[in-house]
């Protein structure tokens, strides 16, 4: 038995050990008070773990980001042969295209109706299609194509309207594309009818897409599945547009109001079902929207946002950024604007983004020689806001 004077003389012995590990202790790093477990993922690492180390492996990766995005978010969207559409010009108060879909025994048809360009071109119009309408001031030059979008699939909320339109009637109710997929699709509908009429007078080489709120989330996701549109404009799309889930959870918990995954399921029918599962735990999902963004990549896009906390503004600052690297990456730093002003009435295009809007209209649709660096930006300040915080990736040279 250790007796309490043995015990006394033992402790006296450790003691200066224990001091030494106390001192060795204090000079080690000290972990973070704010330690994020889910950074955005990598866009630069397959999912096998290999580096993107080319612009053709670049290819690759965004094939691996667009069969993901479509399991575990989106949907599927489905291959349409060029024979399978049949299109009919006419006018009426104004021109417009008839769209005939066959698929197997089924068929559909709608109509895009085409708002001729001021000041249009000798033999056609450069154009953007428009998500149920424009919210942007008239661009010369350009024609404005009205697309339907919740005749091809209802957006009426999720348990009324999921399996509603003219997608559905194609493809049966249960197909597994979301809303925001099946617009997309329609889109690349327009888009094969306007190639097969060129009394139509569209310039088919020179086409955008827009939409605002929640049209702009299918805005962006037409421009990232749609690679015959050279620009796309998603307007105030906030989550599931331009927002990144994983920021906005992040904001939530900090108490910010803001639209999150968990809570955009139960408002409508713009995702996948398949999604249901993840939105709760974002964070294990391969991807976020940076990556959707950046399949758009490497053709031009610009984002003209809010500051409204419901569209998530911060979480569309940092989701930008993260996705801007892959621009960086391929060269083409100057194909990617974003222009965030201060709060003003949703989706009423404020006068300031009006330069920055012209600026890519002009380049990227109109083929004019102008510069469309300096329209990455915000209004906004965000002291506590850190790329470091949620990128842990090295941008290569893509060559």
């Amino acid at each position: 038995m250790i007796t309490f004077t043995r015990l006394a003389a033992l402790l006296t012995l450790l003691l200066p050990v224990l001091a030494q590990d106390q001192e060795d202790a204090s000079r080690c790093s000290k972990i973070p008070d704010d330690i994020n477990l889910t950074p955005l993922t990598d866009p630069f690492t397959f999912f096998n773990g290999q580096r993107v180390s080319s612009k053709a492996d670049w290819t690759c990766r965004r094939a691996e980001i667009s069969q993901l995005v479509q399991r575990y978010q989106l949907g599927q969207l489905p291959t349409v042969p060029s024979s399978a559409v049949k299109a009919t010009y006419f006018e009426e108060t104004r021109p417009k295209v008839n769209i005939a879909v066959t698929v197997g025994d089924k068929s559909i048809s709608f109509n895009a109706t085409i708002v001729p360009a001021t000041e249009p071109g000798k033999d056609s119009s450069p154009a953007i299609i428009s998500i149920g309408a424009s919210s942007l001031p008239t661009l010369t030059g350009v024609a404005n194509i009205i697309f339907n979008n919740d005749e091809i699939a209802a957006q009426n909320g999720p348990s009324s309207s999921r399996g509603g339109g003219l997608f559905y009637d194609l493809y049966g109710k249960d197909h597994s594309a979301g809303s925001l997929m099946a617009w997309a699709w329609g889109i690349g509908r327009v888009i094969d009818a306007l190639e097969k009429l060129p009394e139509a007078k569209i310039d088919t080489k020179h086409l955008g897409v827009t939409g605002c709120s929640r049209n702009g989330k299918g805005a962006l996701i037409a421009g990232a599945f749609e690679p015959r549109l050279a620009l796309t404009i998603p307007q105030e799309g906030g989550a599931g547009g331009p927002s990144c889930w994983r920021i906005s959870d992040y904001l939530e918990r900090k108490g910010l109001n803001t639209q999150t995954a968990h809570e955009i399921v139960t408002e409508n029918t713009w995702h996948s079902q398949a999604f249901e599962p993840y939105v709760n735990q974002i964070g294990i999902l391969p991807f976020d929207q940076h990556l959707v963004t950046a399949l758009i990549a490497p053709r031009a896009l610009y984002v003209p946002e809010n500051s409204i906390d419901w569209l998530g503004p911060e979480s569309a600052w940092g989701c930008q950024r993260a996705a801007r690297t892959v621009w960086e990456a391929l060269g083409v730093e100057d194909r990617i604007g974003f222009d965030q002003t201060a709060v003003h009435n949703h989706c009423q295009f404020p006068e300031s983004e009006v330069e920055g809007l012209t600026a890519f209209v002009d380049r990227f649709l109109r083929g004019k020689k102008v510069k469309t660096d300096g329209y990455f930006k915000t209004e906004a300040e965000y002291p506590d806001y850190s790329d470091k915080f949620w990128r842990n990736w090295r941008v290569p040279t893509l060559r």
